[in-house]
């Protein structure tokens, strides 16, 4: 009690400082303070609550640390998945205090995480960049700038994340994509695209103009990005051509093809190779 008490008195617009490094589990009552919470973030511009899992790392109650402030990491589930997903499929707990950043894992309800133009119920870009990044902000300990800010994820979430980080720059620092659908106009009427962007014929531009393929003639250097995907992959070929499409632009990026396929197998491996990639990122930021 005594502990969450001096976290609340804490003055809310201290400094970010060095970063927090990764320390063991100790066995101090500090750690066995909950890590994890499910919220209902407001979304305002679509009218309702997202539901989003909350990952902070035990450093985060340790009277060590009370003073300190934490980068971030928004990691995105796929289509047809939750919020729960990666929580459950995961040891986020562990691997956020491995790594010392807090994780957030928003809900996606197969939106894409793009604004829909056709379903004002479906705004999920709004609240991702926006919406939920300021809930985090004002409701836990983080460094609230760029270079403190990462953002991946999976298939739909890997989309998601770059969809995002492309198009704000100023919010998001790093990004990555684990077999992402990264242009989401070769693959008409799957996964509930069309709810969202309306039927592919007669419509092409605006599919072609939400694949994050064709963002990057907008992109400027400066951003930390990794993309991989599987050699066995069905959306090796897109990710391919993305590859080659930043290598064009001169824009840096990490970019590996490993042995896989779309699967959670693939998933896990490849999230602490983002988890380290992100890590980096933060600690060159501090200095």
């Amino acid at each position: 009690m005594k502990i969450l008490l001096k976290m609340l008195l804490l003055v809310s617009l201290l400094p970010c400082g060095a970063l927090v490094s990764a320390s063991p589990i100790c066995d101090r009552a500090c750690c066995a303070l909950p890590q994890a919470d499910t919220v209902a973030v407001p979304a305002v511009k679509m009218g309702r609550d997202i539901k989003t899992v909350v990952i902070v790392p035990r450093q985060y109650f340790d009277e060590q640390h009370s003073v300190d402030r934490f980068p971030v990491l928004y990691l995105l589930h796929g289509a047809s998945g939750s919020y729960r997903d990666w929580p459950k499929k995961a040891d986020l707990n562990t691997l956020s205090t491995r790594y010392g950043m807090i994780i957030v894992c928003p809900d996606g309800q197969d939106s894409w995480y793009f604004d829909s133009p056709i379903d004002p119920t479906f705004q999920f870009e709004t609240f991702i960049s926006h919406e939920l990044v300021d809930y985090v902000d004002a409701h836990y300990r983080t460094c609230d700038r760029k270079e403190m800010r990462a953002i991946t994820g999976l298939s739909m979430g890997g989309h998601g994340a770059l969809w995002n980080a492309f198009r704000h720059p100023d919010v998001f620092g790093s990004c990555g994509s684990m077999s992402g659908g990264v242009d989401i106009s070769r693959f008409p009427g799957r996964w509930h695209i069309v709810a969202r962007l309306g039927e592919y014929e007669g419509n092409e531009q605006v599919w072609k103009s939400h694949a994050v393929v064709n963002l990057v003639p907008t992109l400027q250097p400066g951003q930390n990005i990794i993309i991989d995907d599987g050699k066995d992959d069905f959306f090796y070929e897109v990710n391919m051509a993305l590859h080659e499409a930043l290598m064009q632009r001169g824009i840096d990026h990490d970019f590996t093809i490993r042995p896989g396929a779309h699967s959670w197998d693939y998933w896990l491996n490849s999230l602490e190779y983002h988890l380290l990639f992100f890590s980096k990122a933060f600690k060159r930021a501090t200095h």
